[in-house]
């Protein structure tokens, strides 16, 4: 947990973003519950990137060229939202809710120093468009995997709920263009 002091961030007061630090004050202070902390910890550190690659892995051993072409796009799709998030976090530099938002507590270390957007949750939204462009079948693991990632990192306090909302439109944007401008469903016939 860190407990590092906040920082003066003008930006981040006011009535705009009220309810943006109601809301994950509320979510940190739940997080805080043993159970909860450790259950959203597994979830996130599954979400970086332990999941999606154990996921490609076996769709590109179980399902042969469908499964292989699936998971090169998927690790197309991922890396794209890698180097763009990363150029986004750099670009807006928003401070993380544990270093802005006073009686927020980083319950796992974060893995970089900004907020905005939700790496682990853009990742998890592009990589389930793309997976469920292939694999229809698999809605309701990815769906409810992805929806926990971007609630974990709320709750851990290294998100607002706004990072995650973010991330989330633009994973989602991120895997229909990658549908769109990497058809490898064509590929198979």
């Amino acid at each position: 947990m860190s407990t590092m002091p906040p920082l003066h961030t003008p930006e981040l007061s006011g009535p705009r973003f009220a309810i943006d630090r109601r809301m994950c004050v509320a979510a940190n202070r739940w997080g805080a519950r043993r159970a909860v902390g450790i259950f959203f910890g597994i979830i996130s550190r599954l979400g970086d990137g332990v999941f999606w690659y154990s996921l490609m892995a076996v769709l590109a051993l179980v399902d042969g060229r469908r499964g292989l072409l699936a998971a090169a796009q998927m690790a197309i799709t991922g890396l794209t939202a890698l180097l763009l998030y990363r150029l986004l976090k750099r670009w807006t530099r928003r401070p993380r809710p544990f270093r802005a938002c006073p009686g927020v507590i980083a319950h796992v270390p974060p893995l970089d120093e900004f907020s905005f957007p939700s790496g682990h949750t853009l990742q998890a939204v592009s990589f389930t468009v793309v997976a469920l462009a292939w694999y229809p079948v698999l809605a309701p693991l990815l769906l409810t995997f992805t929806a926990l990632v971007g609630a974990s990192r709320v709750i851990l306090g290294l998100h607002y709920p706004s990072d995650v909302i973010a991330a989330t439109a633009i994973g989602s944007a991120l895997g229909g263009l990658s549908l769109w401008l990497l058809p490898f469903h064509s590929l198979l016939t």
